[in-house]
């Protein structure tokens, strides 16, 4: 017998929800380094060099996969929405998953 934690559909809501926790944990930190901007211009361009560094560049390609699964999971979840349950639907899951991946790929590869 199957449980729901078995489900493909379990594990793609889970992905969904907490990827979008944490890009609302990021907001915050999003909004004080936009603030830097009315403080000067050094202290952005200090923050700058800081985040040109390595460490920062894997993280960035970490929030760009995460804005892509949350993206590509609500696509999914619209889909189900607003049109009868067909079987191809399924496939949706891997797509986005494979979309997501290839997203933050192609991110990381540009950053460096």
């Amino acid at each position: 017998m199957k449980t729901n934690r078995d489900k493909k559909e379990y594990w793609a809501s889970f992905v969904q929800r907490w990827s979008g926790v944490a890009l609302a944990l990021f907001l915050p930190f999003h909004f004080v380094v936009l603030s830097l901007i009315l403080q000067g211009e050094h202290v952005l361009d200090g923050f700058l060099y800081w985040a040109d560094a390595p460490l920062v560049k894997f993280a960035e390609a970490g929030l760009v996969g995460l804005l892509a699964v949350h993206l590509l999971g609500g696509f999914r979840l619209l889909v189900i929405e607003f049109f009868a349950w067909k079987e191809w639907q399924g496939y949706l899951i891997s797509i986005a998953g494979v979309g997501a991946t290839a997203t933050g790929c192609l991110f990381l590869l540009r950053a460096f």
